[in-house]
């Protein structure tokens, strides 16, 4: 058994609180051991399953690497069944209690060790390149919140090695080998019930944001396509061209990619999420003769994305921020004028009806797809009076809130998960058994 990530790390500590030891994980409970996880667990690598006999649907589904995207077992993100089980592949069905762990990531971004613990019997089978640990005389689910653990990670990470062109791989071996901190039995327990109860949290309040998030989109597609009208309003509702109720359609400025300081402008990474997000913003050089106060942003203004992949064609961002900040190059400024919402434009450009035209309008090339600005000004759409557009944007906007507001509860959430584990894992603070 190889310790050859312990003899580097031992550290000899001083004044140790009464009831704790010195480690070689540092300091922890008299009661606490040391094991490898080969101690612990067992481990088993996928199967090679043959691509050519893969179904669109059938009785087992083969679970790659894509399936564990960052840490959830997402089965959608790549569907690829079997109907019989070849006999060489028994040990890839995946159980209850069982851990799958991603063996292979890119190199320099360490994104692989993602995990997803098994919590119900399944028709799941294990591919090349993912990992299953099997626990023996251990709590799955203490085993599995530390597995999420920098402390684990990090000699996981440091181990990496192998692989072709940006690939890294992790040898199943190498996991083994890695030291945890063990717990007696009954404390492992405990502290699986206590995470488990902000699990439940998480899960409750995550479901809650899917809801109010679907529940925005229906609003969107009822309110923003007249299907259902807003109580004492009965105008018919307009139609329009989009330059008639816009001051200004306009390109950015030309900056310098490379430029690190200077005035702060807008990219396509600045909207990719659909807000404007000034960790991803440009700069453009201060002593340029162009006169940058053109294009400076003014609140209400909309951010366009004409020139992208075509699943990102169209997207869009409302400025709304004290923080100065310009227009730059591919993206397109829309500037309201008074027969408009600036706020229900932005809802009805990202709604699935606009969507689904600035798809149509697309014209695609190798790499990305661009709008034409001329074509773009002369869609046509229907608009409703303005005290109609208030309305229904104040009601979109206070569905927003919520979503936010719910977002921002699951963070919590997740920031205090993240706080226990760091105390309950290590026996910094101990449980009640």
């Amino acid at each position: 058994m190889s310790n050859h990530f312990l003899k580097s790390d031992i550290m000899i500590h001083n004044n140790i609180p009464q009831g704790y030891k010195d480690s070689a994980l540092g300091i922890i409970p008299q009661e606490w051991e040391v094991k490898y996880l080969e101690e612990v667990c067992s481990i088993k690598g996928g199967f090679a399953f043959d691509s050519k006999t893969f179904l669109p649907s059938g009785t087992y589904q083969i679970i790659k690497m894509s399936n564990l995207y960052n840490g959830n077992l997402d089965l959608s993100r790549s569907s690829s069944f079997i109907d019989k089980l070849p006999r060489a592949a028994n040990d890839s069905i995946l159980n209850a209690g069982d851990i799958l762990i991603t063996l292979t990531g890119t190199v320099g971004k360490k994104d692989y060790g993602y995990t997803y613990l098994i919590t119900d019997e399944t028709n799941l089978l294990l591919n090349q390149r993912v990992a299953k640990l099997v626990p023996h005389n251990i709590c799955p689910e203490f085993i599995y919140p530390t597995l999420k653990t920098q402390r684990f990670l990090t000699p996981f990470f440091y181990s990496s090695r192998g692989g072709t062109g940006n690939q890294t791989n992790v040898s199943t071996k190498d996991i083994l080998d890695i030291p945890i901190l063990y717990p007696p039995k009954a404390e492992q327990e405990k502290i699986a019930e206590i995470l488990g109860v902000w699990d439940s949290a998480i899960e409750k309040q995550s479901a809650l944001v899917d809801a109010l998030t679907r529940r925005k989109r229906a609003l969107m597609q009822q309110l923003l396509t007249a299907k259902k009208r807003l109580p004492n309003f009965t105008e018919p509702w307009q139609t329009v061209i989009l330059e008639k109720v816009l001051e200004r359609l306009s390109n950015g400025l030309t900056y310098n990619t490379e430029l690190k300081i200077g005035i702060p402008v807008t990219r396509i990474e600045t909207i990719s999420a659909g807000v404007i997000n000034f960790d991803k913003i440009g700069y453009a050089d201060n002593n340029t003769n162009t006169n940058v106060e053109l294009y400076k942003l003014q609140k209400g203004d909309i951010l366009f994305s004409h020139i992208n992949s075509l699943a990102h064609i169209g997207k869009v961002a409302i400025y709304n921020d004290c923080r100065e900040l310009y227009h730059g190059m591919n993206l397109l400024l829309m500037r309201y004028n008074n027969l408009v919402s600036s706020k229900y434009l932005y809802y009805f450009l990202c709604s699935n009806v606009a969507n689904k035209q600035m798809k149509s309008m697309a014209k695609q090339a190798v790499n990305q797809a661009s709008i034409n600005i001329k074509e773009l000004s002369n869609w046509k759409f229907l608009l409703p009076s303005i005290p109609e557009q208030q309305a229904i944007a104040k009601i979109l906007s206070t569905a927003d809130q919520e979503i936010e507001l719910a977002k921002k509860r699951l963070k919590a959430f997740r920031t205090q998960k993240s706080a226990l584990m760091q105390q309950l894992l290590t026996g910094k603070k101990r449980v009640v058994i």
